[in-house]
């Protein structure tokens, strides 16, 4: 969808709720909302707005992950699968 279709004053949005729902879910668009003329929102499909949930997250991860080698807060792999062997051990597996 073209920038300019996919932007809509508050009012827009307020008279024509249903609709805009329905076109962002079909597809799988988004829609931004204004007001004052100014960007305020963003109407999104809950799919893709799941799917940048997990992307921020698997980002988050990354970083802090990152952060931990850097500040030497990790393990060889050897050791790592040791450990892990251990603990399925422990519990009986």
């Amino acid at each position: 969808m073209k920038l300019s279709r996919a932007v809509k004053p508050i009012s827009y949005l307020k008279q024509h709720t249903a609709e805009a729902v329905k076109e962002v879910n079909e597809n799988s668009s988004s829609i931004v909302i204004t007001q004052n003329g100014e960007a305020k929102a963003v109407l999104v499909d809950i799919v893709e707005y799941e799917q940048a949930q997990e992307s921020f997250a698997l980002l988050k991860m990354l970083a802090q992950s990152k952060d931990s080698y850097y500040q030497g807060k990790h393990n060889p792999a050897k050791k790592a699968l040791a450990d892990v062997r251990k603990q399925l051990k422990d519990r009986g597996y």
